[in-house]
């Protein structure tokens, strides 16, 4: 790696625009990197000026983070094979249901060799119903490897300079050391894995959780309460990633893709407080969704679903009775007082593949 790397930021949402203002900072004090930061912007008008124009003039994302303001290397572009066609790493920070498109748009166009990373908190549906892991969507369309940046990182606190923390799973050991360069910050601590699966799905299977310490604080339960759904949701992501991901390592499950990402976004996160609206006010999902997070998935109820077929298929759903009792929430099978009662009949054992151990 002799010559320069080229970045670009393929999306100009709330967390691209803000991991845009590390990587432009870090890359114009690299020797390794080119100074210039391209970022692919859906072109919007605002106040009759061209979303781009304002962010190159003014270097502020009026749209999205309107008191946060870029570095001026990072230059806004509305077209999306302009922005990647000379990169080497392309940044994903786009709505996971854009991504199949997009890819499609950019097959050919990239360089052979370059790497991709996927910020994408989200998953595609496969063709048999299952989960689909964004980075694997972006290797299979554009035949480049990608890496992952998940973790306890919420964009408004990284933005104005509260401490987080981030978790790269990264599929080229060449990377590790310049992914970890241009992602982190003094105040984002960045730590790099090659076990890129585990700390992918991670980030989805804690939305799952998050409803069920929804669903506690929409029924009023003490933080105790609250306290057992993590501590059994933690349980049940590590033995779902080491049935359906098998070679995972422990250690990435303590790291911030994991737990603290776990524990936070049960306190501040979407899916928390659609569940927690979703018992309060007794309404559908579906309406509840439109009102209170308008443009988003919430990824809760979607996840509980596919999660569900996978155990179904494997005959484990009495396995993982926190996830099973969730869905079932969900779709209105089970009561909400199913939920304390999950806890209190769940075994305290753990399924393996091959084997079970006591805690």
């Amino acid at each position: 790696m002799t010559d320069r790397l080229n970045v670009c930021i393929i999306g100009s949402g709330n967390w691209a625009t803000t991991i845009a203002r590390n990587v432009g900072l870090n890359v114009a004090n690299s020797q390794l990197m080119e100074p210039k930061v391209n970022m692919y912007v859906y072109e919007e008008y605002i106040d009759g000026r061209k979303l781009t124009e304002i962010i190159n003039t003014t270097h502020i994302n009026v749209k999205y983070m309107p008191n946060f303001v870029l570095p001026p290397n990072v230059f806004a572009l509305d077209d999306v094979v302009t922005t990647a066609r000379d990169a080497d790493i392309l940044i994903f920070a786009i709505p996971p249901t854009f991504v199949s498109s997009c890819c499609k748009t950019l097959l050919g166009k990239v360089k052979p060799l370059a790497h991709a990373v996927s910020l994408i908190k989200g998953f595609e549906r496969g063709d048999d119903g299952q989960i689909l892991l964004i980075s694997h969507l972006i290797m299979r369309q554009l035949k480049i490897p990608c890496s992952v940046l998940v973790g306890c990182n919420l964009a408004h606190e990284i933005s104005n300079g509260n401490f987080a923390e981030g978790t790269i799973g990264c599929r080229d050991q060449k990377y590790m050391r310049i992914l970890q360069d241009i992602f982190k910050s003094a105040t984002f601590r960045v730590v790099v894995t090659d076990d890129a699966d585990c700390v992918e799905i991670c980030n989805s299977l804690r939305n799952v959780i998050a409803f069920g310490a929804g669903c506690a604080d929409g029924m009023e339960l003490n933080e105790n309460t609250k306290a057992g759904i993590i501590r059994r949701g933690f349980l049940e992501i590590l033995q779902f990633v080491d049935v359906f991901y098998p070679g995972s390592r422990l250690a990435t499950f303590f790291e911030s893709c994991g737990l603290s990402d776990l524990v936070t976004s049960c306190y501040a996160n979407r899916n928390r407080k659609l569940a927690e609206a979703f018992v309060k006010t007794g309404q559908p999902l579906s309406e509840l969704e439109h009102i209170l997070v308008p443009g988003h998935e919430p990824l809760g109820p979607i996840t509980s679903e596919l999660i569900h077929i996978m155990l179904k298929k494997k005959g484990l759903e009495d396995k993982f009775p926190l996830f099973t009792t969730i869905y079932r929430i969900c779709t209105g099978v089970y009561p909400l007082s199913r939920l304390v009662e999950t806890l209190r009949f769940a075994r305290e054992d753990i399924y393996h593949p091959n084997h079970i151990f006591q805690l």
